[in-house]
């Protein structure tokens, strides 16, 4: 006789394309669905994300929260909660970890585990909120060392709670897209491109991008930089290239579902992100095989060597970013090298099957469930 599969809610504040929103999916969407029966729960409302899970057979309830109205959309999740009735919640992003965390607690389920992303510095009383709250928690899941070492030291969590499951990176989504016709990007052969993609939030320091590229037009009238993303920093972006004149340097692509295309069609990835957990994009960079420059947020660590793989630099210090990007546009066989030699270090990443795998391990134990063989 066949086990019924473990109920299992998933809670997440927003399902619009982000890099710890396609995580979340990466993971929920490769579960073995003879043994978890997952339910996703969002917080707001329906986001592109969506239908791709739907597509894949899973039941996706979005609240349309207020952030401005937190215990209307407690008493929602409560109520999804008591009607599902699962044995573990597994939430993503800090409004659904402290949501659903509280939520968990009224609802009576039995196993909490908390996905912490970002080594978060927006707001103290973000961390605040954890601490008081971690009570509830039954295990803390974190992005990279890196931010398991933040949650401790600054977040002030319990060490016993926290433990480490990376990212993964889609491998040959990403080594083997075909490039994207400079022609459709308004581009020449000639130029040479640089591209950022990402939210366009304060977290990732992009109004640093404008003043980049009017740093280095003066000697490299060639270089063109592509910024795909959206989000809240969109106008202030289309202000600061207009007053700089940048225009014709500057491209804002908007949302696009083609970056593994857009990543073999540059030369350069520029990431002047502020705090991490540790970045998708900068894996999935590497995996297309093209050169970075990035700040040292959390995680970089453990997926660039500066001076090898890439290009590392202080958070902040725009005048060392810009060297390092103007030494890359001048040295082909550097860029080469980083590509390469990133390439190599990236086969060495999980896959997200594996991923997946150590989450199914750890709600197995957590449950008292027989590890699979």
């Amino acid at each position: 006789m066949s086990q019924t599969p473990v109920p299992i809610l998933f809670c997440i504040t927003e399902l619009d394309p982000g890099g710890a929103e396609r995580a979340f999916v990466q993971l929920v969407t490769r579960l073995d669905r003879t043994e978890w029966n997952p339910r996703v729960v969002c917080l707001s409302g329906e986001g592109e994300l969506v239908e791709q899970l739907r597509q894949n057979g899973i039941d996706v309830v979005c609240l349309h929260a207020s952030r401005r109205r937190p215990l209307a959309a407690l008493k929602k999740l409560r109520r999804e909660m008591r009607q599902f009735r699962p044995r573990l919640v597994q939430s993503y992003l800090f409004h659904a970890n402290l949501l659903a965390r509280i939520a968990a607690r009224m609802a009576g389920v039995p196993v909490m585990v908390c996905g912490i992303r970002v080594a978060e510095q927006r707001s103290n009383s973000y961390l605040k909120l954890d601490r008081w709250t971690d009570r509830w928690v039954t295990r803390h899941v974190c992005v990279s060392e890196a931010v398991r070492r933040f949650s401790i030291e600054l977040g002030g969590l319990p060490a016993e709670k926290l433990l480490v499951i990376p990212n993964g990176v889609a491998l040959e989504r990403f080594r083997y897209a075909e490039p994207v016709s400079r022609t459709e990007l308004h581009c020449s052969d000639p130029e040479f491109l640089i591209l950022f993609a990402g939210r366009l939030d304060p977290q990732k320091g992009v109004l640093t991008l404008p003043h980049l590229a009017e740093t280095l037009r003066p000697k490299f009238p060639r270089v063109r930089w592509l910024i795909a993303g959206e989000g809240p920093l969109r106008a202030e972006l289309e202000q600061q290239i207009q007053d700089r004149s940048l225009t014709e340097t500057v491209q804002l692509l908007g949302s696009r579902s083609d970056i593994p295309e857009l990543m073999k069609t540059a030369d350069l990835f520029v990431f002047p992100s502020r705090w991490e957990g540790m970045p998708n994009v900068i894996l999935e960079a590497m995996a297309a095989g093209l050169p970075i420059v990035s700040t040292a947020v959390e995680g970089i660590e453990d997926l660039i060597e500066d001076g090898v793989s890439g290009a590392i630099v202080p958070i902040g210090d725009d005048a060392e970013l810009a060297a390092r990007i103007e030494q890359l546009i001048e040295q082909p066989e550097t860029r080469e090298r980083y590509a390469i030699e990133a390439s190599r270090a990236v086969e060495q990443c999980p896959t997200w099957d594996a991923v997946a795998e150590r989450y199914q391990e750890l709600y197995r134990e957590l449950l008292g469930l027989e590890q699979k063989k």
